[in-house]
């Protein structure tokens, strides 16, 4: 995914959806359904923002933000994400986990 900036999340407590994921040598596609995956989840009621990296050996991590796990649950239940899901367990990923987390203090430098 080509979106590297920090997201701007609100003050704790939220959510975030960690992927971390080993992508197979073929693209099939992915470039394009993973900015459609991002654009999309822009649109879906409490998004908060999205954080993400790739190597240039296939490994990568993507953090997403969400208000509650009611929001996380309508996003993986989504149609169009739940097709992409589809294609990346026969054709994107070689490996993948998923993980959830409530996020209880947040602080950086900006």
């Amino acid at each position: 995914m080509s979106d590297s900036t920090f997201a701007h999340t609100p003050p704790p407590p939220y959510y975030a959806v960690i992927f971390t994921s080993q992508r197979t040598a073929e693209d099939h596609g992915y470039g394009t359904m993973a900015e459609t995956m991002v654009s999309l989840a822009h649109t879906m009621p409490g998004f908060l923002g999205v954080e993400s990296v790739r190597e240039t050996d296939g490994f990568g991590i993507t953090v997403s933000y969400w208000e509650s796990e009611d929001a996380i649950h309508r996003w993986r239940m989504h149609v169009d994400h739940l097709a992409a899901q589809d294609t990346g367990k026969s054709s994107w990923y070689a490996h993948y986990e998923v993980r959830i987390a409530r996020v209880e203090r947040a602080y950086g430098n900006a």
